[in-house]
């Protein structure tokens, strides 16, 4: 096509122009578009203690001490659990370890700190220490320093002698993480020796399983020999609520973690079929979903299964989740409305209150700050419509929310860790399902489990 009193020429420079400005344009939209979708509402990163900047932090290989032919092992696998605990803490900016000095310091005396700040690794932190095993015992000194303080640089020293096993230097690794997260994260106590309880199809029926919290060490809990969804642990992690089909239906379980078997719990099959245990922050209730009216609603029993109470009336009301900062408030889903939809409510049944707008809203799990609310939600339910279920967080008070799962396969029954800084949740693919976890805000998304499917997980309390 000519423009009149126009060159072809003169059209094919100004074509050449068009299509350099609108990649400029197109790109500089995906900068702005990145940076914007890196950065959290402040609204999440100031209730989940994420805000501040994040501590540039270097973690030695700890130094080997003694001839024992166990020690290089235990010293491999405690090097690689502590980086990786401090990298998934959320708090810290880790310096790679292809950047720390060659040196390994295995005393204060021995650490040069102005090595340790200089570039490249331009640490303000340096975790380091010793490892030895003897006669059966592993012994490991850690200090935490900082480097800028070269007259006084200790921040924190440790301790620890236990059984040399692969197993404990784990242990130790996750407990030297623990008290670095605590000193430098705000007095809030890390999550490193936390537990996640989920279900598993890996050992043909599904039983209830549990691994720690990075995925290590997954071992089945029940032997039931049948279906088994929605475990629950308490907060003193003593007992598992869960629901189980036997011959009556679906009846909520108890499982003594102390005395390895079921307990009674009386009331949790009265009728009907019931759901959904969740336990009161203080270990003193358990709210469930029951159909023994004829319709389902949230009902509530002491932790004996005693005190029995119908707190909701409706029809479809199921996944009670406690306020655990006040256990004043409940969580849950109802299709009182049509779709479900996430209310919360008073414990006694009464304010209720809509917290989503539409769609298909399910599985709501409350913050340990009491301020969030994470969800399953299908913001754009209905035939043909794009999208599918992702996880949300939402702030209570203003029901702003943050979508932090994108097209990544359907998610689901997202659960807080206690640090108020982790969700864990499971996600499908295809006709796989697997367990995940990621920070409050998106990032650092990780598959937990790799064999079975995988579903429902639950953070343990600590």
């Amino acid at each position: 096509m000519k423009v009149p009193g126009m060159k072809s020429g003169a059209i094919t420079d100004m074509n050449k122009k068009s299509i350099r400005f609108s990649l400029l344009f197109a790109i500089l939209c995906i900068l702005i578009s990145a940076q914007l979708s890196a950065q959290a509402p402040d609204w999440v990163r100031t209730g989940t203690n994420t805000g501040n900047a994040r501590i540039r932090l270097a973690a030695a290989d700890f130094k080997p001490v003694g001839v024992d032919p166990q020690t290089p092992s235990l010293k491999a696998t405690f090097d690689a659990t502590l980086y990786n605990d401090l990298n998934n803490a959320g708090i810290f900016d880790m310096v790679s370890k292809s950047m720390i000095p060659q040196a390994t310091p295995g005393s204060p005396q021995e650490i040069q700190l102005s090595a340790w700040s200089a570039m490249p690794a331009n640490a303000q932190m340096v975790a380091f220490g010793a490892l030895s095993a003897a006669n059966g015992r592993l012994i490991v000194y850690g200090w935490l320093d900082d480097t800028s303080q070269a007259n006084n640089p200790q921040v924190l020293a440790r301790q620890y002698n236990e059984t040399a096993t692969d197993e404990m230097a784990r242990t130790i690794a996750h407990r030297f993480a623990d008290d670095i997260i605590a000193r430098l994260g705000g007095g809030i106590n890390g999550i490193a020796e936390t537990k996640i309880y989920f279900v598993s199809a890996r050992s043909g029926s599904k039983e209830i399983w549990v691994m720690d919290y990075d995925g290590e060490n997954q071992h089945p809990v029940t032997h039931l020999g049948a279906t088994s969804l929605s475990p629950r642990i308490s907060p003193d992690n003593s007992r598992l609520a869960f629901s189980s089909l036997g011959r009556d239906g679906w009846a909520i379980r108890m499982y003594s973690l102390d005395l390895g078997r079921l307990v009674r719990f009386p009331g949790g099959a009265v009728g009907g079929n019931n759901f959904s245990p969740a336990w009161s922050s203080d270990g003193g209730k358990l709210a469930f979903a029951s159909g023994r009216t004829g319709s389902s609603a949230i009902w509530v029993a002491n932790a004996d299964g005693g005190g029995l109470r119908q707190i909701t009336a409706f029809r479809s009301d199921v996944s009670p989740s406690w306020n655990p900062k006040t256990n004043a408030q409940l969580a849950f889903v109802s299709g009182r409305t049509g779709e479900p939809q996430i209310y919360i409510m008073d414990q006694d049944g009464s304010n209720v209150q809509r917290m989503t707008d539409g769609g298909y809203a399910i599985s709501p799990s409350w913050s340990p700050s009491g301020a969030l609310l994470t969800l399953s939600w299908d913001r754009h339910y209905g035939p043909g419509a794009p999208g599918g279920q992702d996880i949300y967080v939402m702030d209570i008070a203003s029901k702003r929310w943050m979508q932090l799962t994108h097209d990544s396969g359907s998610c689901d029954f997202p659960s807080w860790s206690p640090d108020n800084r982790h969700i864990v949740f499971q996600r499908t693919n295809g006709h796989h399902t697997d367990i995940w976890s990621m920070l409050v805000d998106g990032t650092q998304q990780q598959q937990l489990t790799h064999g079975g499917n995988n579903f429902m997980p639950n953070w343990s309390w600590k």
